[in-house]
């Protein structure tokens, strides 16, 4: 079997390490494997044409590795690609790697792909903009801004980048008043934070059971100060925030967003941050690519859906 990989050569694992040494580990993890990997390290401005060149040639499995954002740089590439294409997680928080099951270190997870099955997945669309995990406003937003700050002071810690952008964003967050619809439903909320998944998150770890399952979950973090946002962020971390007296969730497959104050706001998407204006309106792809997924995780999501059916 042959890989083809393309890595963000600005992804946190890859300046840890050094590129050099990155790339002949990387290789060495996929012939343990029996597979030949061609090792392609690439300026984030060029993933999309990198990764759109790997999906074209039909003898090698294409592969991106970088973290939370690469993925969604590249998505437009991924939902036209006819074959299922590789994840390596190489970022800080790595949501949709736990949910592929890929954890652990990269001979990990490089074995639970070369075994891996392929699985369909949802993506996000908010006005022009796509997103396959998370999207926020408010305390999110500051939360992803603030990392990407971070990671520049502390470029080969991201534990310390990850700590240092968590208590700003705490000490930092302003209240927004935001107007949602959520199919029928129309409320207006004053909250420290407003957030939604594509499909339902739980626990500590924020783990999706399903990649398919064709809804959005909108979380309000109802506006409350410091401690509020202190209490919150210790419910997330013990896997108990579903039970937070702050925060009230909805699900739908069409939301609308809108600041009542009218101004330019930022906006994450997958850890991505933008400056937007004007009503976000999310609608769903629905399974709109195909991914390689740990053998697990393959097992989990089948076993919810006969769950579900």
């Amino acid at each position: 079997m042959r890989h083809t990989v393309i890595v963000n050569a600005r992804a946190g694992t890859v300046l840890e390490v050094g590129a050099h040494a990155f790339s002949e580990r990387l290789t060495a993890a996929f012939a343990a494997h029996g597979s030949t990997a061609e090792v392609k390290l690439v300026a984030p401005r060029e993933l999309d044409d990198a990764l759109a060149l790997a999906v074209q040639t039909s003898d090698a499995v294409p592969v991106i590795a970088g973290g939370d954002g690469t993925i969604n740089r590249v998505l437009p590439v991924l939902i036209q690609a006819a074959c299922p294409v590789g994840i390596l997680p190489m970022g800080t928080v790595n949501v949709l790697g736990r949910d592929l099951g890929l954890l652990g270190p990269l001979e990990q997870q490089v074995a639970a792909l070369c075994e891996g099955e392929p699985v369909e997945m949802d993506v996000g669309r908010v006005n022009d903009r796509l997103f396959h995990s998370i999207s926020g406003l408010g305390f999110f937003s500051l939360m992803a801004r603030e990392r990407e700050y971070a990671r520049r002071r502390f470029p080969f810690s991201r534990v310390a980048a990850f700590g240092v952008a968590a208590t700003r964003s705490i000490l930092f967050t302003r209240p927004i008043s935001v107007d949602i619809r959520i199919g029928s439903e129309h409320l207006v909320v004053d909250a420290d934070a407003v957030l939604v998944t594509v499909n339902r998150f739980d626990g500590a770890e924020w783990r999706r059971e399903r990649l398919d399952a064709g809804i959005f979950e909108v979380h309000v973090l109802n506006a409350g100060g410091l401690y509020s946002r202190s209490k919150a962020a210790l419910s997330v971390v013990s896997g108990r925030w579903r039970f937070s007296r702050n925060l009230t969730s909805f699900t739908g497959d069409e939301v609308v967003l809108r600041r009542r104050d009218k101004r330019r706001g930022h906006v994450t998407f997958d850890g991505e941050v933008e400056r937007r204006s004007g009503s976000l309106t999310y609608r769903l792809l629905p399974r709109a690519f195909r991914v390689i997924a740990a053998r697990s995780s393959r097992a989990l999501s089948s076993e919810a859906g006969n769950r579900l059916a």
